[in-house]
C-alpha cells in the first residue's frame, strides 16, 4: 500500500496533478479553470491552487484573454519540468510493477505448493491485472475476481462475483487481496468471511494482522 500522499505509480500526488496540469495545458491553453478542473479530474479549488503554484514557479505564465477571461501557457521551464515528471513517472509505474509482479508470484508459487484448486483474487484494478499475469507466470489457474458492488461480469476473462455474503467459506481454498485502495478492510472482511487460512496477499499492501493469521507465504 502506498502512502497516502503518493499514487500506486509512486508518484506524489502533488507532483501527479501538476503533471496532468501541465499535459493539458500543453495540448489546450484556453480553457476557463472549470474546464481545466474537469480535464484532469480534481475540485476547482485544487486546480486554482495548483495554477498559482505553476505561475509562482514559472512553469505557468498567464495572460489576459477577451471576455475577461485568461490563457494559460506551459514556459520552458513548465516542459522541462514536465519531462522531469514523465520520467520519474515512468521509473516509478515500471519498479511498482516489477515489485508487485515479484510478490503476486510468490503467493501464487506457495498457493500451488499448497495445492489449492480454488482460487480467487478480491478487487478490480491494477493490481488484479498484475496478479493475473503473475498467475499465468506460475500457470496458476484463477476461477474468479470477488468485487462487492461491481457492475462488471468478466474481469480479464474472469467471472465476477459482486456480493460477498452470497459465498460460502468453502467455495474457495485461497482468496488473493488485490484490492489497492482499503486492503486492511479487504483482509479483515475475508478472514470474517473465508478464514484466515484462505486469505492471501502481498508486503506491498502492508496488512496488520490482528490475529496472526497467514497473509503472505
Amino acid at each position: 500500500m502506498t502512502n497516502s500522499n503518493e499514487t500506486n505509480d509512486g508518484l506524489k500526488l502533488s507532483d501527479r496533478a501538476t503533471l496532468s496540469l501541465l499535459s493539458t495545458l500543453e495540448s489546450e491553453d484556453s480553457l476557463s479553470q472549470r474546464g481545466l478542473a474537469a480535464r484532469i479530474g480534481v475540485a476547482l479549488g485544487f486546480t486554482n491552487s495548483l495554477l498559482k503554484r505553476a505561475v509562482h514557479k514559472g512553469l505557468v505564465k498567464v495572460q489576459q484573454a477577451p471576455a475577461k477571461r485568461f490563457a494559460y501557457y506551459v514556459t520552458p521551464k513548465g516542459f522541462s519540468e514536465k519531462s522531469r515528471l514523465v520520467a520519474d513517472y515512468l521509473a516509478s509505474s515500471l519498479t511498482f510493477f516489477r515489485q508487485a509482479r515479484e510478490e503476486y508470484v510468490s503467493v501464487f508459487e506457495h498457493i500451488k505448493d499448497q495445492r489449492c484448486q480454488r482460487i480467487a483474487l478480491f478487487g478490480i484494478g491494477e493490481l488484479a491485472e498484475i496478479a493475473v499475469l503473475s498467475a499465468q507466470e506460475c500457470d496458476v489457474e484463477l476461477q474468479a475476481v470477488i468485487h462487492p458492488g461491481s457492475n462488471h461480469k468478466t474481469f480479464s476473462e474472469l467471472s465476477v462475483i459482486s456480493n460477498l455474503e452470497g459465498l460460502n467459506a468453502s467455495d474457495y481454498d485461497a482468496v488473493v487481496i488485490t484490492n489497492a485502495e482499503t486492503p486492511q478492510e479487504a483482509y479483515e472482511a475475508l478472514v470474517a468471511h473465508f478464514g484466515q487460512k484462505s486469505i492471501y496477499a502481498v508486503p506491498l499492501l502492508h496488512i496488520s494482522q490482528s490475529s496472526n493469521g497467514r497473509v503472505e507465504p
